[in-house]
């Protein structure tokens, strides 16, 4: 596993994003880990956040041309992403949209450089698909053509088939899903750390029920 995903659920756990225990999932699944990225909420840790967002863009070597956040969680993560990629010299335009379009003024449902080339999509986790799938359509009705998608964590797991939520979406869409972390690289995390091997087990069993094959 890369250093910077080590840093990175380390950081998540010191600032409870990432936490140990038992969470009914959305699927109605009891889960033994929960991640919130919503409480990555102060400048330090927006500006941490975007740091480990661009690096695993950069280790990806994606091919793009700007970025996009879909409204609402994607508007502060698009920002912070461009900022720490601009600092590693990598400066790329970025956009993201509105829940309802403005009518005055310069209105419209887009805020930002103009929608055009190969454009990345980032979110924080892949649920459902839906952000996805509204942000691809956003992007192809401006002419320009979605490459990919970045988020925060993989859980890399089932959806109501075979697939995972990330394996559909690719599957969909034709389009890539970069991460910086997986449910892999959480389980090597734990292996590595003693004073969290206890919460191991319940993992790896979540993982031999829910995971993808």
């Amino acid at each position: 596993m890369s250093d910077f995903r080590q840093a990175f659920i380390q950081f998540a756990i010191e600032r409870k994003v990432l936490c140990f225990g038992e969470f009914i999932t959305k699927a109605g699944r009891l889960s033994p880990y929960f991640f919130n990225a919503g409480l990555f909420n102060d400048g330090d840790s927006l500006r941490r956040l975007g740091q480990f967002y661009a690096k695993a863009i950069i280790a990806a070597a994606l091919p793009f041309d700007m970025l996009f956040g879909p409204a609402y969680k994607g508007i502060p993560l698009v920002s912070a992403i461009a900022i720490a990629l601009a600092e590693m010299e990598h400066n790329y335009p970025f956009c993201f949209n509105r829940k309802e379009a403005k009518d005055h003024g310069e209105g419209g449902m887009l805020v930002g450089a103009p929608l055009q080339g190969r454009v990345l999509i980032v979110d924080d986790v892949i649920s459902a698909g839906t952000s996805v799938r509204e942000s691809v359509d956003l992007i192809k009705t401006a002419g320009a053509a979605p490459i990919g998608v970045v988020i925060a964590l993989d859980r890399m797991e089932r959806g109501i088939d075979q697939l995972s939520a990330v394996q559909e979406v690719q599957q969909l869409h034709g389009i890539s899903v970069t991460s910086i972390i997986t449910l892999d690289d959480l389980v090597e995390y734990l292996q590595g750390h003693p004073e969290l091997e206890h919460r191991l087990f319940a993992v790896e069993r979540y993982r031999a029920q829910y995971g993808i094959k």
